[in-house]
């Protein structure tokens, strides 16, 4: 009821404060750092691109085609290796990384080879995780103490500029690619939606923010803000829930072997290749998956917490006085294993919790089930973030079995995303169905 309040009903009166800026500095001015008005605007461009039916119908062939050419054939392969150790959590930050960059810039940067050679470091992939545990280090320690440190540019700042320097450097020629093939656009004078919308969603934002920024001097900052906020927030988290997804279902048999009867009763029919007729309406029926994927997103959120800042004093439901510029920390980890909130069995993977008597999903209010925030500020991606996930777990689950390497240890890391502490080292084999 506390978040509910602060999100929701006393929404105008919890904002970011004034350190969130300086703490989120690589982030700039975008959606995530602003308040008021410019956050308004702000979200009003996105929803109103993110909604398009044509963006969705593009995602879903990007992905379609990186599971075609990369994900699938990169596991068949290692598959035929029996004793092949692989981390699918840097596999899966490479394939939403690229998937991600396909989306905002209509371009694939290829972190995710297409040749089974061994991943090479690329800096910029790596750049994310970085400014993340300096965002999370800012929080933690004295403001005097980070400054200081960014100052003589030492520790965690130092490496936080190194990193900075790569993804800029990155997402300069993103953009500059994103502008080329929109210039190619137009001396062809094609009308057709599809085509633009494979441009990029920053092409997109270009497009709208020119009519209301032609005077504005930051407006090549503001789309680098804009890119950052967009990668950061579509490739760690959707890498995280696909991580946690697939740990859970091969520590627990009977739900794959339920996931597999499901496509099995559903998507699969005569002479047809799963992979190549995977439709989000297709995908849609597949409900015990649903649920397994929420109940995995409820004990491994990607976002392990949130915090707001109290414009005017409050009292909270609980009792709680709250007085000007007071942060509110609240755990989405926390809530997701709390009895109060989910019952004795909050502790339990029980995909079935998320399933009606008559074999339709519940309805959890955001407030309860909070991974994907709640109120005004509710996730812009959600349905983005299920549809990659799905269609990955259909196709990954149907070909391969995921077995975690013995004696590895799985412990989450402390971090901005909940990512794993030692990687997700499994064995992949091919499934006999």
């Amino acid at each position: 009821m506390n978040v509910h309040h602060i999100t929701s009903k006393n929404f105008s009166n919890y904002g970011k404060g004034p350190d969130f800026p300086e703490i989120f500095e690589v982030l700039g001015a975008s959606i995530i750092t602003l308040d008021s008005n410019e956050w308004k605007q702000e979200r009003t461009l996105l929803h109103s691109l993110l909604k398009k039916k044509s963006f969705e119908t593009t995602l879903q062939k990007n992905v379609q085609k990186k599971l075609q050419n990369c994900l699938l054939p990169f596991l068949d392969h290692h598959a035929s290796k029996s004793v092949q150790v692989l981390d699918l959590q840097d596999i899966f930050e490479r394939f939403t990384f690229d998937i991600t960059c396909t989306f905002l810039f209509g371009f694939d940067p290829n972190s995710f080879p297409y040749n089974f050679n061994e991943f090479a470091e690329i800096a910029y992939v790596n750049a994310i995780s970085v400014l993340e545990d300096t965002i999370l280090f800012r929080q933690c320690i004295p403001k005097c103490f980070w400054k200081l440190q960014k100052w003589l540019q030492i520790g965690q700042e130092k490496k936080n500029k190194v990193a900075l320097e790569n993804l800029h450097q990155f997402l300069l020629k993103c953009i500059i690619s994103s502008k080329g093939n929109e210039e190619k656009r137009r001396l062809r004078s094609s009308e057709d939606v599809e085509e633009i919308d494979s441009l990029g969603l920053l092409q997109g934002v270009m497009n709208k923010a020119e009519l209301g920024k032609e005077e504005m001097d930051q407006y090549e900052k503001y789309i680098r803000d804009t890119a950052i906020t967009l990668l950061a927030a579509g490739n760690g988290t959707i890498s995280s829930g696909l991580s946690w997804f697939f740990w859970l279902v091969s520590t627990h048999p009977i739900v794959e072997a339920k996931i597999i009867q499901e496509i099995k009763d559903n998507l699969l029919k005569l002479n047809e290749n799963l992979i190549d007729n995977l439709t989000m309406e297709k995908i849609d029926k597949l409900v015990y998956l649903h649920g397994v994927i929420c109940e995995a997103l409820r004990l491994y959120p990607p976002i392990p917490f949130e915090y707001k800042c109290a414009v005017k004093s409050d009292i909270l439901p609980s009792g709680d006085h709250v007085s000007p510029n007071l942060k509110l920390v609240y755990s989405l980890y926390a809530m997701g294993r709390m009895k109060q909130i989910w019952g004795e069995d909050c502790l339990e993977f029980k995909p079935e919790r998320w399933i009606s008597n008559r074999g339709q999903i519940i309805h959890v209010p955001s407030y309860k089930f909070i991974t994907f925030n709640a109120g005004p500020r509710s996730c812009l991606g959600k349905d983005i973030s299920f549809i990659q996930m799905k269609m990955v777990a259909v196709a990954v689950l149907w070909k391969f079995h995921v077995q975690v390497m013995e004696g590895h240890s799985i412990t989450p890391r402390v971090s901005m995303i909940l990512r794993m502490e030692h990687g997700f080292k499994v064995n992949v084999s091919k499934r006999c169905i």
